[in-house]
């Protein structure tokens, strides 16, 4: 029996209508930005298989690291113990975040990693004794994961309308996402501050925290916002007492041209949340990282104020050995100037395309909306052409790993173009 009927008596794949939904494609192996199938075709992986790949499939460094950890400590429960791949990764990741964020608590995916944060933020003003602040602020369109306080943050992104009644109440934001040529960017700023004004001055004494995902709303499709919108955003919520959650997961680790997007926003979080790109896609792990401030809200002699919240694999020893080397990689000149060559030749690609709209870029990051929806008749014509795609909508976008050369992104956009224009 093939691996193809074999996964179709036993798998439930996610994001999947089976019904209507093309046959999986049997992936044997991964090097470098590509994957090949059973037959030995090739894939250029240009959307890093869910954005979790920073380096190109199977690195040897990072696999290396796996092994020599595995020899040593696979896993050990992290209450009541510690291990030196935390430790070093935690002191690691300190060095090139704003001195405030300096409490790292662990998880293993990126949904719990704000679940963590929703959690801690309503949980510290409760242990101050602000038991009204319990509801939260968010964008249009966010999408923060799919366990429940996530789904609630990211209610009006569309994925999650199958549980609406089970849901908190989130006050939302419109969100002036913008791109080339863009004349009303402004206006829909001005619209957007507005209602956050509305917002603060009716309930700013409720809400809890603001979460948005900065400069690039990833699952509604890689919208786009300024820096200097966003900015202005966290200023108006941090003067009215509400604290800030950025949910990095997907925009970390370089992908926007910078280590992290606050950079760009030059506004440092109450609390960040990060995962994907961390272990380079070899294993699963997540981080909320928050202030001292928030941390001491906890300490207390009663266990009620404690923050109650594990999971069995926290900390696993073999993830944090592939960040540790996974973030090595990343800070190495080699890697800084890849990251900037892809830019470049993103914007290079972008500008050869025609009869598309909306064309936009953050850093690596490089997407433009078609006419309509796309098919999945034009999915598998990018997997014909050995291109893997996974289309938003109406937008495709690459967001590729960054062993990716110029001449081959050079390569894809021809390809896209033929076959976004027949």
């Amino acid at each position: 029996m093939s691996l193809i009927s074999r996964d179709k008596t036993l798998i439930w794949h996610p994001f999947t209508q089976h019904r209507t939904a093309a046959e999986v494609i049997p992936i044997a192996r991964g090097e470098g930005a590509y994957i090949y199938d059973e037959t030995g075709k090739a894939y250029l992986d240009l959307i890093s298989s869910w954005w979790v790949n920073l380096h190109g499939h199977s690195h040897p460094a990072i696999a290396q690291s796996i092994y020599e950890q595995a020899k040593k400590l696979e896993h050990v429960i992290f209450a009541g113990f510690t291990h030196e791949p935390a430790v070093t990764l935690c002191e690691n990741l300190q060095t090139i975040l704003p001195d405030t964020l300096n409490r790292f608590f662990f998880s293993d995916n990126g949904s719990t990693a704000v679940e963590v944060a929703l959690k801690m933020a309503y949980q510290y003003w409760r242990n101050q004794g602000k038991e009204k602040k319990t509801s939260f602020l968010s964008f249009d369109g966010a999408y923060h994961g799919d366990t429940f306080g996530a789904m609630s943050v990211g209610k009006k992104s569309g994925f999650h309308t199958a549980f609406d009644d089970f849901l908190f109440h989130v006050l939302t934001i419109p969100y002036p996402e913008t791109w080339q040529d863009d004349h009303c960017l402004l206006e829909k700023e001005a619209h957007a501050l507005s209602v956050l004004d509305r917002h603060l001055e009716e309930s700013a004494e409720t809400i809890a925290a603001f979460i948005a995902e900065p400069l690039v709303q990833g699952a509604s499709g890689m919208r786009m916002c300024r820096p200097e919108f966003l900015r202005q955003v966290i200023d108006k919520v941090r003067a009215h007492g509400v604290l800030v959650i950025f949910d990095e997961i997907m925009t970390g680790f370089g992908r926007t041209g910078t280590t992290f997007a606050l950079e760009h926003v030059d506004r440092t979080p109450d609390f960040l949340c990060i995962s994907k790109g961390i272990t380079g896609g070899f294993l699963p792990l997540a981080l909320t990282i928050t202030t001292d401030t928030v941390y001491q809200a906890f300490l207390s002699d009663s266990w009620d104020k404690a923050f109650a919240h594990g999971h069995s694999y926290t900390a696993n020893p073999l993830a944090c050995a592939a960040a540790i080397t996974s973030l090595d990689l990343l800070r190495a000149p080699e890697c800084q100037k890849a990251i900037a060559a892809i830019a470049k030749a993103q914007t290079q690609g972008l500008e050869t395309l025609k009869g598309v709209s909306r064309i936009r870029q953050q850093g690596t990051i490089a997407a433009f909306d078609l006419a309509e929806p796309a098919t999945p008749a034009l999915r598998q014509q990018f997997l014909n052409q050995g291109l893997l795609i996974r289309p938003l909508g109406k937008t495709v976008y690459l967001l590729p790993p960054y062993c990716v050369s110029p001449a081959e992104i050079g390569k894809a956009f021809s390809i896209i173009m033929d076959i976004v224009t027949t």
